[in-house]
């Protein structure tokens, strides 16, 4: 039976993925019915504070994104690129990165793609190197960003193990950064130079590569709602960090039950939403945010994908766990206990089937704490989540193909030979072994 129930899973999650979009959660709905209502397996129960806190991110993104502060964060990454492009190789994923650290999603790289494409194709580089590093370098910067969805899951995940966002961060940031300097390396001398590549010359002499078209600058009060937008929120993103790296900044209260006075402390869960919704509800006033503009909003759409998809798989993958837990704890305890890097692989195998390290997080991460996994290896193996440019179909590696004219970023005849693959396993590879590394020396 537990097999059965195994397969079933994981065809959910196979089908829900290949379907897209929400589907993943809806058909994860599916499985859910049949595992409840027909094995009378228990019902497990949806990670409630990790969608909260997704919902209050990306709410507060939403009315930036609404206010043209995405748009501004863009301009200015635009502007350092421009002004060195025979460096393009190596600005564009470090800028690409720091972007994404602080936007807290991967969605703006699509707005710079197309940047750093011109910019590369008019210094005379190869478009592909700064393109395909700059996809995998967004993928680091999400797992790094404190307001990540993958991070607020992670989070919650190993609240029980007294760590949070400050020691994830002091290994997973400079983990990342060394990972992104070395899957650079890796590309910044690969392929032909443009002048000798023959797809280009070929696009060329058949009129085909084609200038970009360039977003005109923000002006007036478009330009200062915009700032103040990326202010409020940068600032936002600040506090978070501040009362996660000192505890004692979180608000005391206090509950009275029957007659009887307990004190708690605000919880970080619960401390990340308040700071969120507040931020978002000072966006909508000081720059008259319209709402609606922010619930049509690319942010907002690609937001609730995400919490719809994690409510569904998670909630399917956690009545699974409650099913099965004797049995998944007593097969692989001493499988990873003496190889840990099977825990790893198994985080970057279930990404690439899902396309969502988010969800890959709360599906893994609870797993790994019943099985009683150290925080320090827990932190340590999390930069292995980042398997979604495995496979060359999810959406910022095809937007990189697409935005790439010369035709130098591409996918290989045989599928997996595509431009995103040595940077990707190297940069991945580097990250999880350096974060081990420094996990093993700093958390206890």
């Amino acid at each position: 039976m537990f097999l059965f129930q195994l397969v079933l899973l994981l065809t959910c999650i196979v089908i829900g993925a290949r379907l897209g979009g929400i589907a993943l959660g809806t058909v994860s709905g599916i499985g859910l019915v049949i595992f409840v209502f027909i094995f009378g397996m228990p019902p497990g129960s949806p990670p409630a504070t990790v969608l909260g806190m997704i919902l209050a991110v990306i709410t507060a993104l939403s009315m930036m994104e609404a206010a043209g502060g995405l748009d501004f964060l863009v301009e200015v990454a635009e502007q350092v690129l421009r002004r060195n492009p025979s460096r393009i190789t190596f600005l564009a994923p470090l800028v690409t990165y720091i972007l994404i650290f602080a936007a807290g999603t991967q969605h703006v790289i699509y707005a710079l793609l197309p940047v750093i494409a011109e910019v590369a194709r008019k210094a005379g580089v190869r478009p592909e190197r700064a393109m395909s590093m700059s996809v995998i370098a967004s993928q680091h910067g999400l797992i790094a960003s404190p307001v990540s969805a993958v991070t607020v899951a992670l989070v919650a995940a190993l609240a029980g193990l007294n760590v949070g966002l400050p020691q994830i961060m002091m290994v997973i940031i400079p983990a990342t950064l060394v990972a992104v300097f070395v899957g650079t390396l890796s590309v910044a001398w690969k392929g032909k130079s443009l002048d000798d590549d023959p797809e280009y010359q070929k696009r060329l002499a058949e009129g085909t590569v084609k200038p970009p078209e360039q977003k005109p600058a923000l002006q007036g009060q478009a330009r200062k709602n915009a700032i103040g937008s990326c202010t409020v929120f940068l600032a936002a993103v600040g506090i978070v960090v501040l009362i996660g790296l000192f505890p004692n900044l979180r608000p005391l209260y206090e509950t009275v039950t029957e007659g009887v006075s307990t004190t708690g402390r605000v919880d970080m869960g619960a401390a990340i939403m308040i700071v969120m919704m507040a931020a978002a509800g000072l966006i909508t006033m000081l720059f008259k945010v319209s709402p609606v503009e922010a619930i049509k909003g690319n942010l907002m759409r690609g937001g609730l994908v995400a919490i719809i998809s994690i409510l569904g798989v998670s909630w399917m993958g956690s009545s699974f766990f409650a099913a099965n837990e004797g049995t998944i704890v007593g097969t692989i305890s001493s499988i990873i206990g003496a190889y840990p890097w099977v825990f790893a692989f198994g985080l970057f195998v279930l990404c690439i089937l899902l396309f969502s390290q988010a969800a890959t997080i709360v599906i893994l991460a609870p797993v790994g704490v019943a099985l009683g996994l150290p925080a320090a290896m827990l932190i340590g193996v999390y930069p292995a989540v980042n398997g979604n440019f495995f496979l060359p179909t999810y959406g910022t590696v095809l937007a990189a193909v697409s935005f790439d004219q010369t035709g130098t970023t591409k996918i290989g005849k045989y599928l997996l030979n595509h431009s995103f693959m040595l940077p990707g396993l190297v940069t991945t590879v580097t990250a999880t072994v350096v974060a081990l590394l420094l996990s093993s020396l700093m958390i206890s």
